[in-house]
Parts: structure tokens; sequence; C-alpha cells
């Protein structure tokens, strides 16, 4: 944890129904908090203050449920690609701060972060019967980037293997979906989760929504964009050692059936997830992994009239 002059840049407070809350504050006024139920991301500010994040206004922040928006953690499996529940179970475990952290091999240029860990219950062992740590270091960027780097490692003293799938599921706020554009997943193969996972390859020059969309892209580059036309805003989304991206919006039918869901917030809301899903993550004993995600908003560039995404993308 930060230290010294940064500590007002960190603070621990109550959020919601009394659940702890990490607070990091940028001195632009820029922020992000996190709350150690679920190491869950709730909220990204830019320094207007506008909330950059979609949190549904129905969100239930009270255990077991896992809090509907921001950026839950899916481990040690992501949707139902597996026998565990949906998701798995880190995002609706409390973590704990991790004063002392192993140090990190890349020396981070922000002095503004919290380190959280999670290990196994007993209950956890009994569901999932492997030892690890998990641990995540969220920081808040100079320029205002939210930037998250998780650590898994297996600890098993029983010399076995185990296997995971994993994503950030990260919930951005739009203006209007019927004006986003997703870049960078063109031409790639996908499995279309409303199609029973079958494989398909994406056609056209750029992703837009119409309708429910949910479909995971394969072996993605190390940066996607997010252009929303009406905010002229794009969101930059750069990952490592995450091959996947998932993109995910309910629409309607979906969005009336969710309890913890307002039925016309589909259209505020873009799921856009770095994620390991297709080729599950294996660690021998002591062997750890590492996934990172790096958030940016920065202003969309115009070129003849349309948004350029490759100013973006090729920064």
């Amino acid at each position: 944890m930060a230290t010294g002059s940064d500590r007002i840049a960190v603070e621990v407070c109550k959020g919601v129904n009394g659940l702890d809350k990490v607070v990091l504050r940028e001195a632009r006024g820029r922020s992000v908090e996190v709350y150690l139920y679920g190491a869950h991301v709730t909220s990204w500010k830019n320094d207007n203050g506008e909330e950059l994040l979609f949190l549904s206004n129905k969100a239930i922040f009270k255990p077991p449920k896992a809090i509907r928006g921001g950026i839950p953690i899916c481990f040690p499996q992501f949707a139902s690609h597996g026998s565990l529940e949906q998701h798995g179970f880190a995002r609706n475990r409390l973590w704990s701060i991790d004063n002392d952290p192993p140090p990190f091999p890349v020396v981070s240029t922000s002095r503004t972060f919290i380190d959280l860990i999670l290990r196994p219950t007993e209950d956890d062992l009994k569901i999932w019967p492997h030892s690890f740590e998990f641990r995540l270091r969220v920081a808040l960027g100079p320029g205002g980037d939210l930037m998250l780097t998780s650590r898994i490692r297996n600890t098993n003293t029983d010399g076995k293997p185990f296997s995971f799938t994993f994503a950030y599921h990260t919930y951005f706020s739009v203006s209007d979906i019927s004006e986003v554009r997703v870049e960078g997943l063109e031409t790639l193969d996908y499995l279309d989760n409303l199609q029973n996972k079958e494989r398909f390859t994406e056609q056209g020059d750029a992703i837009t929504f119409e309708s429910e969309f949910d479909k995971i892209y394969l072996s993605t580059p190390t940066k996607i964009a997010i252009l929303d036309h009406e905010k002229k805003q794009t969101f930059v989304l750069r990952k490592d050692g995450l091959p996947d991206a998932v993109v995910w919006n309910p629409w309607d039918k979906k969005a009336k059936a969710m309890p913890d869901f307002g039925d016309d917030e589909y259209k505020h809301m873009l799921c856009v997830e770095a994620a390991a899903v297709e080729k599950p993550i294996t660690l021998k004993p002591g062997e750890e992994w590492k996934g990172r995600l790096e958030l940016s908003a920065v202003p969309s560039s115009y070129c003849s009239g349309q948004l350029d995404p490759r100013r973006v993308l090729g920064s």
C-alpha cells in the first residue's frame, strides 16, 4: 500500500451496506473505488468526475450476491465453462489488503495503488480442491489510467497442477449502445454464446450493436478500442496474458429478466472483457500466472467525418 506523503491518495472506508472499500485518488481529481468484497472495482472517474464504468442502479451490495457492474473478477472459472457456479467464486469472497506483496518484476509508475490477496477457505477447497494465492494490484496511473494486475500462484503441496479460466468482466459506461463501435476484433474467430458456442469468423470492419450480443473473440490483439460517438470518447483496453476478449450486451429481454439490472440499462453499458477462456491456464505447484489490464479514456479523433480508430490503436 502507498505510504508516507501518498496516504491521502489511498483511503480505506465504508461503502454501501457498510462493506469495506478502498478509494484511490489522483491529484487532478481522478479516482477509483474497489470493494474488498470480490476485490471489485465499482468506480473509475476522470478529472471531470464523470463515471467511466457502468454500475447498475439495482446492484445488490449484499454477500453472497455478486455486484452488478464495475469490474467483477471471474476466477477460477469463466461463465459456465466448468462445474463451478457461474463465473467462479473470487467475485463473491472477501479479500484482504496485502501489506507486504512480493516485488513486481516491472516497477510501476503509479504510487496510487492497493494490493489485495485471496486464499481459499475450507469451503472453497471442497468445491475446488486446489490451494492458491491470488494477488491483485489495482492502480490509478498519473494520467488517470486504471491498471489491474493479477498474479495467481499454485500453492498445492500435493504436487498437483490446476487449470482455470479467467476474465476481467469490465462494464463500460456508454452514452447509447446503438452509437458505439468496437475496433480491433475484425476478421477474428469467435465463439457465439447465443449459438451453443459455435465458432465463426467476424466479418465487417467494426462491431456495432443492434440486438443481444455475447461472443468470445479468440487470439485477440493486445489493444482494443471502444468508440462512443455521442460522447466523442474512446476507451482503450490494453491487455497482457489474456488472449481472448468477451463482448457482451444483454439487450432488452435479458435485461428485464435480471433482478439486479434496470430494464433499460442495457442501452448505457457494454462489457468488453480481457479473458483467458478458450485454452485454460495450467499451473504446476510453485508456478505463477500474471494477467494485466490497462484501461484509458481518450477523446475520439475525427477523420473525414468518421472516428479514426487507427490513431487510437496505433498509439
